[in-house]
């Protein structure tokens, strides 16, 4: 069984990790946009304006998931611990 302070520093330490990773995939996606969308667009074969729409969904459900069902639940945590 897990106490209390274990569960908060499981969630702290994957909020830390989902948090840098949603960092590294907007920067990779803003910075080599057109490189990633020309290899994309060719695999998927969807067009540019659908595929940044995509690009877009996919980087604002994983930043809301990442707040929902890491970030809130640790902040939690460390309210109810003080």
């Amino acid at each position: 069984m897990m106490t209390l302070s274990q569960l908060c520093e499981f969630l702290g330490w994957a909020s830390l990790i989902n948090i840098v990773y949603l960092l590294l995939a907007t920067i990779v996606i803003a910075g080599l946009g057109g490189k990633i969308a020309l290899i994309h667009s060719k695999l998927f074969k969807i067009n540019d304006f659908d595929l940044n729409e995509k690009y877009f969904d996919f980087l604002s459900s994983y930043k809301i998931m990442t707040l929902v069902f890491f970030v809130a639940p640790y902040l939690a945590l460390k309210i109810m611990d003080q």
